[in-house]
């Protein structure tokens, strides 16, 4: 089997425990796959520091449940065993006005949980592990893992794993509530136990900025191995062959080359994303704009995906090699996406949570300005116009989350976002020099392209038909 870690609230700690047993599973020489529910491209980056594979996201808004199941079965090919980290509470999905929009729902109405780890239990058919935050509770952690265990008979709750558990004597009364309920306690973390990894105002710091990042993995793999009860999880991470299957391939091969910005500033990409764009035949060359002075030679397209630019705005800014050389090929016609962090490094500027303002590439009629509103959740997009990624009326499904604005909006935009009164995205870029030739489509909206393959074929298409005049 593979389990799901889930917790029974947000910050249970279920990222620790995931990331403990993924440390101390790769310790003991096994191949694991790890998945995560929902759009987080964070804790996806600490997956795969530890376990040396791709994480894998699955969100059914942004790619159905069809697409769930066969990615999931896919990646368990070749491994060991498998491991999901949950979303939030064990029950805990989206919300009722995107439950509406969705059109693959039935039963709106009584559907609670769509996009839960709960539905991606269920789902996939696999046990879950309930993280349990025993601060501040003895006897009511019992009421607690009953209600869980008993609110949807659908879900197989292997066990619960308790955590932050103050004392000998907490963990006595703890274990004496939960006695009755017959439920196997998997594992037990102290609260001396916490590794604390430092974040930001978007979530954790991405893997490539925490120095210490080892020595962090290795006091993981060190409660991995103490604080669990492996005796009755090993049985449980078996994965019967009859889950796993091979990799499909794509017959339609598109060959070209595509630059895709990954570095400090630029590193929120989905691997399934990347995996379809090698699939369709395209070679994507890996660049910094922080430091590399050129794009690389011979690229026919440029893919910009998220991350945190407005932290390293000063060294972006300061790269005008590289802001010059984006620019001089946007406005040449090279096909270009960009979502959210690299929209924010397309704009004129970008002013920091301090009101100090750095230059960017300055392609874009706006500049993209910190603030303390978090924007987030999902988007069901109309396109109102024809893209490099797809033809008008298109409708797709993205993420949004961010705490960034915009000084200025697009007009026309590129989307018609549903249920909200803001449209949004970019088309073509609104200099003196536009025209219709140019090839830009810029976002604020994440996009995950696995059930929808015709996207990057489009936006490839569009590269390979891209005539370069200036020899890039």
């Amino acid at each position: 089997m593979v389990l799901a870690i889930a917790g029974e609230r947000s910050s249970a700690g279920k990222t620790t425990v995931t990331l403990a047993m993924l440390a101390y599973l790769q310790q003991c020489g096994l191949r694991v796959q790890a998945f995560k529910v929902g759009p987080d491209y964070i804790d996806t980056m600490f997956h795969q520091y530890v376990t040396g594979l791709p994480s894998r996201n699955l969100d059914p808004v942004l790619t159905g449940e069809s697409y769930i199941k066969e990615c999931f079965n896919r990646h368990l090919h070749g491994v060991d065993c498998g491991l999901v980290e949950g979303v939030m509470g064990l029950f805990d999905g989206v919300s009722p006005p995107v439950i509406r929009l969705l059109s693959s729902v039935e039963n709106k109405k009584q559907l609670t949980d769509f996009a839960s780890t709960a539905h991606i239990a269920r789902l996939l058919e696999i046990p879950v592990v309930l993280v349990i935050d025993c601060r501040g509770l003895s006897g009511s952690v019992a009421a607690i893992a009953h209600g869980y265990r008993t609110f949807d008979p659908r879900i197989q709750l292997a066990g619960v794993v308790l955590n932050r558990v103050g004392s000998d004597r907490h963990l006595e009364m703890l274990e004496d509530a939960l006695e009755s309920l017959n439920l196997p306690i998997l594992g037990i973390l102290r609260r001396h136990d916490e590794i604390t990894i430092p974040d930001r105002h978007l979530g954790l710091v991405p893997t490539a900025e925490i120095p210490q990042l080892d020595a962090v993995i290795d006091r993981l793999a060190d409660l991995g191995k103490n604080c669990f009860d492996w005796e009755r999880l090993f049985p449980l991470l078996q994965i019967p062959s009859s889950r796993r299957s091979s990799a499909t391939s794509l017959h339609s091969r598109i060959p070209t080359k595509i630059a895709v910005a990954r570095d400090r500033a630029f590193n929120f990409y989905y691997q399934d994303n990347l995996d379809l764009f090698s699939q369709l035949g395209a070679e994507l060359i890996f660049w910094s704009p922080l430091t590399d002075s050129a794009l690389p030679a011979g690229v026919q397209g440029l893919y910009f995906g998220g991350g945190f630019p407005e932290v390293f705005a000063s060294e972006l800014s300061a790269n005008r090699a590289a802001c010059d050389a984006v620019r001089a090929a946007i406005l040449a016609g090279m096909p270009a996406y960009a979502e959210c962090g690299g929209l924010m490094y397309l704009s004129q500027k970008i002013t920091d949570f301090k009101g100090e303002s750095r230059s960017m590439v300055g392609i874009l009629p706006t500049s993209a300005i910190m603030s303390s509103r978090l924007t987030l959740g999902y988007r069901r997009a109309t396109a109102r116009q024809d893209s490099p990624l797809f033809p008008a009326g298109t409708i797709v499904w993205g993420h949004e989350f961010h705490r960034s604005e915009l000084s200025a909006m697009p007009n026309p935009p590129l989307y018609r976002i549903d249920g909200s009164s803001i449209d949004e995205g970019w088309r073509y870029v609104a200099s003196q020099q536009a025209t219709p030739t140019h090839q830009l489509h810029a976002s604020y909206i994440h996009l995950h392209f696995g059930a929808r393959p015709e996207i990057p074929a489009r936006f490839l298409q569009h590269c390979q038909q891209w005539k370069n005049p200036l020899n890039f």
